[in-house]
């Protein structure tokens, strides 16, 4: 496998990086270091893949990129680049989200067309389903997002299916649950409870705590992602999630549990586009992938948090 990695530097994506090199692929890695968040962050998750045979790291925008020389070759594109989080894609923030999550999956799938691509895998988010959706959630469900975000994440999911329909290329929609665990990004949940719980601060929930969220341990999720590249069916979306509906509230308590004493919460009002539930049918990605989530909730806070623990995060 040469595999091409966007977002390579990102939280889910410095991890595919090393499972990919640990197993034997060649990796083009690209990431164009967006603000979202710190870059010294991003820089520290590719810093040891970085000095690894057989992994060549480009910094670039798709947008601008010249993509043919980082295409020669490539048997697999694993599509990761986007700009995340569901609260800043509101109101003028919203074409930053257009540009990079649907304007650049374009121009990669348009640079695609006529090569030799075995899969395009591509990241999608449970977002995309909204709050009308049946529990579980199934992949044959009308999508109906709540946030821009979610919007922008259908629009390039359905753009790969387009691409498949039309020009036979081989994509592959991976719809991410909550994914967590070490390098995680600092803006989501856990990663702000452990910290606020290590630094003895407060924390800030938002809504009731009754909200309840599908979560996917960060290893679960890639060992999925390479799994969809060597047998996933082109042209299907899958569901990715840890096997369990788990509310907030109970969250906290597991992080209370093993950061060892109560955090201090304050509560605010639910945010918009924050979607009260999520929960995945994961059927298809069982019987097509040979996906099982391997790694507990509780085991993987105590990762995340041993991360934390012994990593300086910005705040």
């Amino acid at each position: 496998m040469k595999a091409l990695v966007t977002g390579a530097a990102g939280f889910i994506g410095s991890h595919l990086v090393a499972t990919l090199l640990d197993r034997g692929a060649t990796v083009v890695g690209v990431d164009s270091f967006t603000d979202y968040y710190a870059r010294a962050i991003k820089e520290r998750n590719i810093e040891e893949s970085r000095l690894r045979e057989g992994f060549r790291f480009a910094e670039t925008a798709i947008q601008t990129a010249d993509l043919p020389p980082l295409l020669d070759g490539v048997t697999h594109v694993f599509h990761l680049a986007a700009q995340a989080g569901v609260r800043k894609s509101w109101g003028r923030d919203f074409q930053t989200y257009t540009v990079n999550n649907v304007d650049a999956t374009q121009k990669l799938l348009e640079a695609c067309v006529g090569r030799r691509i075995e899969r395009f895998v591509h990241a999608s988010s449970s977002s995309v389903y909204g709050d009308r959706v049946a529990i579980p959630m199934r992949e044959d469900a009308l999508p109906q997002p709540v946030s821009p975000y979610g919007v922008t994440k259908m629009a390039a999911e359905q753009l790969g299916y387009l691409y498949h329909v039309n020009h036979g290329l081989p994509v592959v929609a991976m719809r991410y649950f909550t994914v967590y665990g070490p390098r995680q990004r600092p803006d989501m949940a856990f990663h702000r409870f452990i910290r606020a719980a290590l630094r003895d601060e407060p924390i800030t929930l938002y809504g009731d705590g009754g909200q309840t969220r599908d979560f996917t341990f960060v290893s679960d999720a890639v060992a999925a992602t390479i799994a969809a590249a060597e047998r996933g069916v082109n042209g299907r979306s899958y569901n990715i999630g840890g096997g369990a509906r788990v509310s907030m509230n109970d969250v906290i308590r597991l992080v209370e549990g093993v950061a060892g004493h109560p955090l201090k919460i304050t509560r605010e009002d639910a945010q918009k586009g924050d979607m009260r539930d999520t929960y995945a049918d994961t059927t298809l990605a069982r019987q097509d992938l040979g996906f099982q989530p391997t790694v507990g909730l509780e085991d993987g806070i105590r990762a995340e948090y041993r991360w934390l623990s012994s990593t300086a995060v910005p705040a």
